[in-house]
Order: C-alpha cells, then structure tokens, then sequence
C-alpha cells in the first residue's frame, strides 16, 4: 500500500513564530559546513587562520542563499519575475535553484580567494566535499514539505504526496482513510527528493570525501564533484515530475534540471583531465595573526 506522506512542515513554534523543517535543514547544513570545514582547516587543508574561514564559510552561505533565489527566479520562473520584479524578494513563497546556489558559491569563492591570496580552484577542492551535506539535508527538507515530488510509478516504493493530487476538498484525513482503502494507488509517485538525499547528498559525500582524505592534484576533487553531481541530477530527471510551468522541453522526456547539468558535467571531465598535471596543495596549519604583532 503507497504510503501518503503527511508530515507537519513546522518543527515547532515559538509563540506566533513558527520554525519550518526546511530552515532547520539549512540550519544543519551550514552547522556541517563550519563544523567539518574547521576540523579540515585545523588539519591544514586550508592555508588560513580560523578568522579568514569564518569569513569564506559566511560568503558561501550568502552565495547559496542568494544564488539560489536569483537562480529559480530566472530558470524556473521567468514570467513571473518580469511581471512582478518584487517576486525576487518573497523567498517565503518558496522556490530555491541548487544550480543558481552554485554560481552564488563560486562567485563568492572567487571574491574571497582574490582577498586572500589563493587559488580559486584550490579553494574549491576544500569546498566542495563539505557541500552534499547540504544538498541531502536540502532534498530531506524538500520531502518533509511534500514538494518536488516524482513521477507517477507503481514500484511498491511509490509513495502519494497530497499536493501532488487534486484533493477535490477532502480533508487530510480523509485522504489517509482513501490511501489505506487502496483508492489513491494510482496517485503513487517516486520519492524522487529521497533518490537525491541519497545520490547527491549520503553517496556524493562519501566519494568526494574519502577521495580527499589526503591531498589531490589541483581541479581533482572540484571535478569529481562538478561530473558525479551533473551525472546524478541528469539521471533522477528521469523519474522527477518536471516543474509545472516548464514541463518537458524537447522530445517529451528533457527538463530544465538535465540542461542545467550538462554544463556540470562537461566542466566536471576537463576539470579531472587538467588535474593529471596540477600540482598539489600541500597541508599547511595556520593560525590567525597576533594582534599588534609584525609578521
């Protein structure tokens, strides 16, 4: 029997104020990032003092945000935004792009590694393999709401999403009492945001993480994350319902998610192919200076 996924969005509130899942699954990804981007830095993999990180985890974190936003809005949402500009700033209605948070981070990185002196690609090889963290909390958070469903399946894992159907005025209750009596079957989906939690976030971790367990040639990690990220999104597009105002772009099965990861996909594969005669950052600990302390 499909199950129906009917989780309360809000964690709890606080008086009138009420904390969604999904800002808490921002909230532990960007914990993650600091937590494990120090203890990396501490071992030298980054060679700056905790201030200059603190820094490049803030920058990073004002890149997804805002590259996310502006990103949907132009690839998702285009219409909406020419006819109503203000739309860009009502994140709260929803709507965030992982391929815009991605320009958002590399410009970011740009402009700190320029600030302190490093290669932008040696930044990003440090970068990159604490960011799937994000991405599987991101997709949790996605299917926690009950968004970004899948397409329609009768795999015995499919599960009905009440959003996804036309709910003809039944309260949620009732549509728990049509799905255990088997009504709403053929409303079964993939749980395509649990495929991507697992793909992009758990699996995508692992390899770019034990791969930089110790130093890699320059691009190396950065490519393994930019080939195997494009590879993944490319392949659960398959199962993913595209988004309602785009639809299918060309021959009833390309979306917008699958061309915004070809480009990925081929930076990932020159990224590794320059990489074979990159030189490779040596681990360096480095301390914040003393204040008043010529160096």
């Amino acid at each position: 029997m499909p199950y129906l996924v009917d989780i309360d969005p809000i964690a709890f509130s606080i008086g009138p104020v009420a904390v969604h899942w999904y800002g808490i699954m921002y909230l532990i990804a960007f914990a993650a990032f600091w937590w494990l981007g120090e203890r990396r830095r501490r071992a030298g993999r980054l060679p700056v003092g905790p201030t200059a990180f603190s820094d490049l985890a803030f920058y990073g974190m004002i890149g997804v945000i805002l590259g996310g936003r502006v990103g949907y809005m132009l690839f998702y949402a285009t219409p909406e935004l020419l006819a109503d500009p203000l739309s860009l700033f009502r994140i709260w209605e929803g709507g965030m792009s992982f391929h815009g948070g991605l320009l958002g981070v590399l410009v970011a990185m740009w402009y700190w590694s320029r600030r302190n002196g490093m290669h932008f690609f040696d930044v990003m090889d440090f970068v990159a393999p604490l960011v799937p963290i994000g991405l599987g909390t991101g997709r949790l958070g996605n299917f926690i709401g009950g968004e970004l469903w899948g397409r329609h399946t009768d795999l015995p894992w499919g599960m009905i999403f009440p959003r996804a159907i036309d709910t003809a005025g039944h309260s949620i209750e009732q549509l728990k009492a049509m799905a255990a009596a088997g009504q709403l079957a053929a409303e079964a989906r993939h749980p395509s945001q649990l495929y991507q939690m697992l793909l992009e976030g758990v699996l995508l971790f692992c390899i770019l993480y034990f791969v930089s367990m110790k130093p890699k040639p320059r691009y190396l990690v950065s490519g393994l994350f930019a080939l195997f990220y494009g590879l993944f999104r490319f392949g659960v597009e398959f199962v993913r319902e595209p988004d309602a105002q785009l639809g299918y772009l060309a021959w009833g099965w390309l979306t917008m998610g699958q061309i915004l990861s070809l480009p990925l996909i081929l930076l990932g594969v020159v990224l590794l192919l320059a990489s074979r005669s990159a030189p490779t950052l040596q681990p360096r600990v480095v301390a914040d200076p003393v204040p008043g302390k010529k160096s």
